[in-house]
């Protein structure tokens, strides 16, 4: 890129800021999570964590239920498999690593006690167990997919975040943002990393089965002059007001389908309540 390039897309990813700063919920300086950048216009029609959190409550439910018919009359809720799989576990938000204080100790990787707070609490399942689960948890996911159109509603937002998220990462304004972030990067002695997914993406960590990482000297400064520089120029903000301009105009152009998507969503949500009403 050339340095006048660099100058009128420094430009516009100001003016960028300065939109940011007018209306932004918080300074630079708070934003450890993707949640302290505020909400995005497609937020509404995605799974929220209590969505998740329910959903699995009342599949657990509806499981047990199933395989109590199925002659297993004591299941648990929250079975372990009856060999530990290899699981791999990505903590990243959309925009990289955010937290400094993260960033300082467990570099691109993360504490490993939280994988081990996370796993299941109840008992194995036997291998008869076994056998069965597999057709009641798609009954479970049949029952709370009642009423919906899984491939031109359910699927819809997902779809269509993927060709957003595309438009977002040729955005001029992103664009010279990550050549920004890059530069200073590779000023405090770093790799010059295209953007800062490709940094906490990056082989050198070498993570394990788990996706967890070994937490070195050099992985932990990396990510330390990673979410420095975020910080500095702004990176996280400018990123996320791309994402919302182009979600907001994506919502716009496809409103039917995506108030569709609402509905499905809101049907899912009310299979959720009424399962968890009956079973729970």
């Amino acid at each position: 890129m050339t340095r006048r390039g660099w100058r009128l897309g420094a430009a516009a990813g100001l003016t960028v800021v300065a939109a940011y700063c007018a209306s932004g919920p918080q300074p630079a300086e708070a934003t450890r999570t993707a949640s302290d950048l505020g909400p995005l216009p497609a937020d509404r029609y995605d799974f929220t964590p209590r969505d998740y959190q329910r959903a699995q409550q009342a599949s657990a439910l509806l499981v047990r239920q199933c395989m109590a018919e199925h002659g297993h009359p004591d299941f648990p809720l929250d079975p372990r498999y009856p060999t530990d799989p290899s699981v791999a576990t990505m903590v990243a938000t959309d925009y990289g690593l955010l937290d400094l204080r993260s960033a300082r100790r467990w570099g691109y990787g993360w504490d490993p006690a939280k994988r081990a707070a996370s796993q299941p609490k109840g008992r194995r399942m036997t291998n008869a167990e076994y056998a069965d689960w597999p057709d009641c948890t798609a009954e479970a996911d049949r029952r709370l997919m009642r009423g919906i159109d899984v491939k031109r509603d359910w699927l819809y937002a997902g779809t269509r975040a993927i060709e957003v998220d595309k438009e977002v990462k040729r955005d001029p304004r992103l664009r010279s943002a990550w050549d920004v972030w890059s530069r200073c990067v590779e000023e405090q002695g770093f790799p010059r990393y295209p953007d800062p997914v490709a940094a906490y993406s990056d082989d050198a960590w070498q993570r394990g089965s788990d996706g967890n990482t070994p937490h070195t000297h050099q992985e932990r400064a990396t990510a330390v002059a990673d979410v420095t520089c975020k910080r500095r120029h702004h990176t996280g903000e400018i990123w996320h007001t791309v994402r919302a301009q182009k979600q907001a105009a994506d919502i716009a152009r496809h409103r039917d389908r995506y108030a569709a998507g609402l509905r499905a969503l809101q049907a899912y949500r009310a299979n959720t309540t009424g399962v968890l009403r009956h079973l729970g």
